[in-house]
C-alpha cells in the first residue's frame, strides 16, 4: 500500500499551478481571439503584398510599445498582449515554483529551478545574435 506524503501545502500548491497554467492559456486565447477578430474586423478585405518581407514594427518588440499599442487603439496590440500572456504562463508557473521549493526546504530543487529560470529569463531579454 502507497502512503500518501504530500502535504496539504503541496496538494494546495499543485492546484494552483493547475489553475494558474489554465487560467493563462485562456486568458491568453482570449485576447488573441479577440484582437484577430477585431483586427479581420477593420483589416480583413486588404489585399496582402507578399512580395517583401516586413519584419515585426518596433512598437510590438517591448511590453511597453505593446501597451502604447492597445492604448492608441491598435488590434495587433491586443494580440501580441495575448501573445506576452502566453509566454509570461510558463515563466510564472517557474517563478511560484520556486517559492514553494524555498518554503520547502528543498534546496536541490531551488538551484534546479534557478538554473531553469535563469535559461528562461535569458532567452527572453537576452541578446540577440
Amino acid at each position: 500500500m502507497v502512503l500518501n506524503r504530500r502535504t496539504k501545502f503541496e496538494q494546495r500548491f499543485e492546484q494552483f499551478i493547475g489553475n494558474l497554467l489554465r487560467v493563462g492559456v485562456i486568458l491568453a486565447t482570449v485576447l488573441v481571439l479577440t484582437g484577430g477578430i477585431l483586427y479581420l474586423i477593420r483589416h480583413g478585405t486588404e489585399v496582402p503584398n507578399y512580395q517583401f518581407f516586413r519584419g515585426e514594427p518596433a512598437e510590438f518588440r517591448t511590453p511597453a510599445g505593446v501597451k502604447t499599442s492597445i492604448l492608441s487603439g491598435r488590434n495587433r496590440g491586443i494580440i501580441q498582449l495575448g501573445l506576452l500572456v502566453l509566454i509570461a504562463t510558463p515563466v510564472m508557473r517557474v517563478v511560484f515554483s520556486l517559492l514553494a521549493f524555498v518554503r520547502l526546504k528543498d534546496y536541490t530543487y531551488v538551484i534546479v529551478t534557478l538554473i531553469v529560470l535563469t535559461g528562461l529569463i535569458y532567452s527572453l531579454i537576452g541578446e540577440n545574435s
